[in-house]
């Protein structure tokens, strides 16, 4: 694989290919453009991930920067999936100076329970202690 650069930041991501790639994702199916756009902007930190000029990685923090952050959108290109890209992105991320202070880090993911805990994530602790408040969203 040729060298891989992380980039910090929304003016980074190329949303066009973005959109193709997260419209199929199981969590986002038909995802627009302008609502990942949005997404985005008001989210704590952004990483792409670039092969050469073309992007095959992202994922976002949402954050109050010191106690809590929410990681979503964690996406690699299928082509190269099981090649170290996404724990790469996450701990570049992770590592990002303006979430140094944070201790407690959230994600919620149906299929990827063992990727996350190469990173030391671990079950909840206290299953029952989260409460959601589901709202119908708009079909895409």
């Amino acid at each position: 694989m040729d060298e891989l650069k992380l980039l910090y930041g929304i003016e980074n991501v190329h949303f066009d290919k973005l959109t193709t790639m997260l419209s199929g994702a199981y969590w986002t199916p038909g995802i627009h453009l302008e609502e990942l756009r949005k997404a985005a902007e008001n989210s704590a930190v952004v990483v792409s991930a670039f092969l050469n000029e073309d992007q095959i990685g992202f994922c976002r923090a949402v954050s109050d920067k010191t106690r809590f952050a929410y990681i979503m959108d964690v996406f690699v290109d299928e082509r190269y999936r099981r090649r170290g890209v996404g724990l790469k992105m996450l701990k570049y991320l992770m590592a990002n100076d303006e979430l140094k202070t944070v201790y407690q880090w959230f994600l919620l993911t149906r299929y990827a329970h063992g990727f996350y805990k190469k990173l030391g994530f671990q079950d909840f602790s206290r299953p029952n202690d989260i409460l959601e408040f589901p709202r119908t969203h708009n079909a895409r």
